[in-house]
């Protein structure tokens, strides 16, 4: 089974997301929004194939990524969640939540070995 086929997200904690978007923006042409950018990007293997990496910067108060007490969370892109979850569940990885499902995908979240926060998505 394949599990992770790609990066889908950057999440990071700062002072002042507002100001730190807005610097990217200034000074290296990220083109932000409310949520931090989105690159898109199409798979070489798959030319019809889209996909696309958010870069979110969050408030330093924020409870989002615990219990982890990182900086940071990555959220990688998965073909199965479902059977992810239940390969995952029986070697022993600690799953934080249900899967949850949106109009743009479905999500988990993860601690691997560190107590770092993972989040995965399956991507619509």
């Amino acid at each position: 089974m394949k599990k992770v086929t790609g990066i889908g997200g950057i999440f990071f904690k700062c002072k002042d997301p507002k100001a730190l978007k807005e610097w990217y923006k200034t000074h290296l042409g990220i083109d932000v929004n409310e949520y931090g950018a989105t690159f898109e990007w199409k798979d070489v293997a798959e030319s019809n194939e889209k996909g696309s990496l958010s870069w979110s910067p969050f408030p330093e108060t924020t409870k989002y990524f615990e219990p982890s007490t990182r900086e940071f969370m990555i959220n990688y892109t998965v073909a199965d969640l479902e059977a992810l979850v239940e390969e995952l569940k029986k070697e022993g990885v600690t799953i934080l939540d249900e899967i949850a499902a949106y109009d743009y995908g479905k999500f988990v979240h993860i601690l691997d070995i560190e107590g770092n926060k993972i989040e995965l998505w399956e991507p619509k």
